[in-house]
């Protein structure tokens, strides 16, 4: 078994707006987000299925408030909220905000080798 904080895990993308910092734990990815007021994460995922992220996440809302754009209506989630959040997502942080969350990690491998064209 193991426990994960964000000091504890490595950088996995950075960038201006976001850090993310993320260990895989079983089939599983565990991922440390900030992101910054009006970071849109849009424009990383145009080219992917319908231009959103394909990837499940589940996970908590530590800090702030974040949009998340979805086919059937945007949402907003804020700090203190757990959340599921399935393909077809697209988030914009309304405030700076930061989660946690859980992501089966070979659709998140994918996802994160578009936005860094690896």
């Amino acid at each position: 078994m193991q426990a994960y904080t964000a000091e504890s895990l490595p950088v996995a993308l950075e960038n201006e707006g976001i850090e993310v910092r993320a260990a895989e734990a079983g089939d599983m990815t565990v991922g440390f987000f900030r992101l910054k007021q009006g970071t849109d994460l849009g424009p990383a995922f145009v080219g992917l299925p319908e231009d959103s992220c394909p990837c499940p996440h589940w996970g908590y809302m530590l800090e702030g408030r974040l949009l998340m754009r979805v086919p059937g209506g945007d949402q907003t989630y804020e700090a203190g909220q757990a959340f599921y959040w399935g393909p077809g997502h697209t988030p914009f942080a309304l405030t700076d905000c930061a989660y946690v969350d859980f992501s089966p990690s070979t659709e998140l491998a994918a996802v994160v080798k578009h936005i860094t064209g690896g």
